[in-house]
């Protein structure tokens, strides 16, 4: 299993997390079994965003005596009120199911506490008002957790956050068919068929912002919905008409830029391990570059995807690593000032072992990019703009 650290928080959480669907149907015993295959697997990170009460208490039995072991990702504002699950804005029940969530979990702290499910700007000014915020961060100031988090669908709400510089972590749904769509409140408008009927072209401007402004601010971004709920798996229920596989739906959520974990909802041990698997799979079966270029009605013509397919360069140029940086430079406003340039990306170009000026322009990365892209224009800006 490989780590990464998720964002600036210090924290190290594997590629591979663990989302909390899997847990739910198992008996105390199964959470036991469940908890090994992680540890065995080395999948440190769990999302644990439902209250149910049952779940938390056989959770922490379950962790009981290596509690240290794994990334905890507990859920503020996700309630259990009269037998039923219930999201709320009030900060006295928000308090009081946190320390619920604690108290049945056997822990004194959460390594990132995730102001739960916010999909409206409205919302989030609630939350703000309703002093959860406020608490989220007075929670950490205690050391009661570790990271302050938000959870969203809505790439607008992801962007206010962080441009206030409100959130450490953002728990966000990235997969290559949500990511076409505009902003919406309405979270069943990422899987409504009638949002895929006409062409789709490239990557929603607002997602790509979002994704490449958790990087360049150090917020970590944790996935749910990498496989839409099982949906990209199958050519008979994919919005894209276009099955996918496991492997390139983790492979196209982990080259997202920001991206430090995703949590796959693995509801038996076997898709647990198929997850997991990703880390031996070859180039070949993370590739999910054939399968876009064969959706119907989905183009991203003219948008690098970081698939590598340009590779190799004859001047030993990483010409994904480099258009990711372009990307991000450009986002800050580099063109037309270079000094506005963010100083981890200017590291992190730096250290590459070949740099956008050496490019030759002989064009036998535009050969092979399955999207079209100006891969020669993107390497002269890249020059220009870095400066070498």
């Amino acid at each position: 299993m490989k780590y990464r650290e998720l964002g600036s928080t210090g924290i190290m959480v594997s590629e591979i997390g663990m989302g909390c669907e899997g847990f739910l149907t198992q008996s105390p015993e199964g959470y036991m079994e469940y908890v090994d295959l992680l540890e065995e697997l080395g999948i440190n990170c769990i999302d644990m965003y439902t209250p149910d009460p049952a779940f938390r208490t056989n959770l922490g039995n379950a962790l009981k005596g290596r509690r240290e072991h794994f990334i905890l990702q507990g859920h503020l504002c996700s309630c259990w009120k009269d037998g039923q699950y219930l999201r709320s804005r009030d900060l006295a029940e928000t308090k009081a199911a946190f320390r619920d969530q604690l108290e049945r979990l056997q822990t004194d702290y959460l390594d990132i506490g995730m102001i739960h499910y916010c999909d409206s700007l409205s919302d989030w000014e609630e939350i703000k008002k309703n002093g959860i915020l406020d608490y989220a961060r007075e929670l950490k100031k205690q050391g009661v957790i570790h990271a302050v988090g938000l959870s969203s669908h809505n790439p607008q709400v992801g962007l206010r956050a962080v441009q206030e510089g409100a959130i450490e972590v953002l728990m966000f749904s990235i997969n290559p068919c949500y990511d076409l769509l505009p902003a919406s409140e309405d979270v069943e408008e990422l899987w409504n068929e009638k949002n895929y009927e006409n062409e789709l072209l490239n990557m929603d401007p607002e997602r790509q912002e979002l994704y490449e402004l958790c990087q360049q601010q150090g917020v970590g971004i944790t996935v749910m919905k990498a496989f839409g709920g099982g949906d990209l798996l199958s050519a008979e229920m994919s919005p894209a008409a276009v099955a996918l596989t496991a492997n390139q739906c983790l492979h196209y959520a982990l080259t997202r830029p920001g991206v430090a974990s995703v949590m796959a909802g693995g509801r038996t041990a076997e898709d647990i391990r198929r997850a997991a698997a990703y880390e031996e799979a070859s180039d070949e079966e993370k590739d999910y570059a054939p399968a876009f270029a064969a959706m119907p009605k989905i183009s991203w013509s003219g948008h690098c995807m970081y698939c590598s397919h340009c590779a190799p360069c004859p001047m030993g140029i990483s010409v994904a690593d480099v258009t990711r940086f372009l990307h991000l430079a450009k986002a800050q406003g580099a063109e037309e000032d270079h000094n506005a340039i963010p100083e981890t990306v200017r590291e992190h170009y730096k250290v590459l072992p070949h740099h956008a000026g050496e490019c030759i322009a002989c064009g036998s990365c535009e050969t092979r990019c399955p999207f079209s892209v100006s891969i020669i224009e993107n390497m002269k800006q890249a020059a220009e703009i870095f400066g070498y």
